[in-house]
């Protein structure tokens, strides 16, 4: 079968004497960044809530949702019996094992505590975060493709690549795919919808347009990715990826009936206005 050659990159981006830094880390680091200034860049376009101070407060709840979240993600739902041996390896984060699905959870439990104590909407929040969060994903997937990790399952169609650790057949790049679908895509899409008045002005919209579109986009690429081996099909022939995607659509579809069926900017604030949070 034709393939393509693995371009051959090393993990380490930087290495100096004992400080070793990873391509992985450095994807990590830009999703924050650029997504952080992206949402400062969208809070400036309005004096509505959440303001860019509040934005620039909340990036390190992101960062703590993120990697707990991920983290904890992992060892739960794709490889608990191995940690409930091994419980001291879950805190082993240098050693990979990270899950989007997880990661969501984090940051949304950040979101609602970091809405309440600012007197915020959380849904207002979630709709700026929502817009950046393809960014992440985007340079994320880039570092799962240069580690050569997360691949495609056997396939002969002419951009399969020989993976390093995907034995002797060509597989599907499935990480590009989703690098495409969940990064340049649904941040396109996000980018369009937001700078629409009539969408923005409805809280919860954006959120759900990310959900159900992150959620169908996974979906879709993981009947072109291997399944983890120590999972492998689970019910019906679907992936733990695919099974955990599916409420994100239907919550997605959700937020965004609820959204379209409330009056524009109807939630304000989370029980508190801004100034009763300060007090």
């Amino acid at each position: 079968m034709l393939s393509v050659p693995f371009p051959i990159i090393d993990p380490v981006a930087i290495e100096i004497g004992p400080i070793v830094v990873r391509w992985y880390a450095l994807a990590y680091l830009a999703g924050f960044l650029l997504g952080w200034r992206y949402c400062m860049r969208l809070a400036r376009t309005t004096d509505r809530p959440p303001s860019p101070q509040d934005i620039d407060d909340f990036l390190t709840w992101a960062v703590i949702g993120v990697i707990l979240g991920g983290r904890l993600g992992y060892v739960l739902f794709y490889n608990l019996p191995y940690y409930l041996e091994q419980p001291l390896d879950a805190l082993k984060v240098w050693q990979g094992g990270m899950s989007f699905h997880g990661g969501l959870l984090g940051v949304i439990v950040a979101i609602v505590a970091f809405s309440w104590r600012r007197g915020l909407a959380p849904l207002a929040l979630g709709d700026l975060i929502a817009c950046a969060a393809p960014i992440g994903l985007f340079f994320g997937r880039i570092a799962n493709f240069i580690n050569g990790e997360l691949f495609g399952r056997v396939t002969d169609v002419p951009w399969a690549i020989m993976f390093p650790r995907g034995g002797p057949e060509p597989r599907h790049p499935s990480q590009l795919y989703e690098a495409v679908l969940e990064g340049l895509v649904l941040f396109v899409v996000l980018a369009i919808l937001v700078w629409i008045p009539s969408v923005r002005n409805r809280t919860g919209l954006l959120t759900g347009v990310f959900l159900a579109g992150y959620g169908i986009a996974r979906i879709a690429v993981e009947f072109f990715r291997e399944p983890d081996p120590q999972l492998g099909f689970l019910f019906a022939g679907a992936t733990m990826g695919q099974l955990l995607s599916v409420p994100l659509v239907a919550v997605g579809i959700g937020l965004i009936a609820f959204a379209l069926a409330n009056p524009p900017r109807a939630l304000s604030s989370f029980g508190r206005t801004p100034r009763e949070a300060k007090q």
